[in-house]
């Protein structure tokens, strides 16, 4: 099946040039450098902006899917339930698309937003982005390209099981991360002590 037979789609908000930065509004703007493949959305790295275009915001809930438009990795992060806790509206930056699925009746197959974002970043929905993006500097895909991505929706069980596969996994590479991270200090620290202190 196609994406657009089990969600919307939408640009970001129009903002025109430069995120203007509001201190102290209470509304973020969510850019690409505040989102990563393993960490999702940081809420802190957020700016806090005003709404200056016409158009009404598409506020983002918890579920809601960001990929980005532009550049070499269309990739998918999820809005969590993290936004809540900040106490503050978002919106998407204009280089996302903004994915929400819908709410299927029961007789319909219901889709979560975790797989969604699991599925859209595996190799086959990369490929397809890859193969149907434009431009050759900046790589960018098309709303129409994102609407007719080929989509599967396996029983709800099997989204769960994948699902906890990948937070495993995760989970797995950060844990190495930070192993890989305390090794390195360790070398530097060693090789630092093997040098006589400055001076004497």
């Amino acid at each position: 099946m196609k994406l657009k037979q089990i969600a919307t789609i939408n640009a970001g908000y129009p903002f025109r040039g430069k995120i203007p930065e509001a201190a102290g509004s209470a509304v973020v703007a969510v850019q690409m450098k505040d989102v990563s493949l393993t960490e999702g959305i940081r809420w802190s790295d957020c700016i806090e902006t005003e709404l200056t275009g016409k158009r009404e915001p598409d506020y983002l809930t918890a579920g809601d899917i960001l990929v980005a438009a532009r550049g070499s990795h269309n990739y998918a992060v999820q809005v969590d339930q993290a936004l809540v806790s900040t106490g503050k509206q978002a919106v998407a930056a204009p280089h996302f698309f903004l994915i929400r699925l819908k709410k299927t009746s029961l007789k319909k197959k219901d889709v979560l937003p975790e797989f969604m974002v699991w599925l859209l970043n595996q190799a086959p929905a990369q490929r397809y982005f890859e193969q149907n993006a434009e431009g050759t500097l900046t790589k960018s895909i098309r709303r129409s390209v994102l609407e007719e991505a080929p989509v599967v929706v396996p029983p709800l069980a099997k989204q769960q099981a994948i699902i906890a596969m990948a937070n495993t996994l995760n989970e797995e590479q950060r844990l190495i991360q930070r192993l890989v991270n305390n090794g390195e200090r360790m070398m530097g620290a060693i090789a630092n002590d093997l040098y006589p202190a400055h001076g004497h």
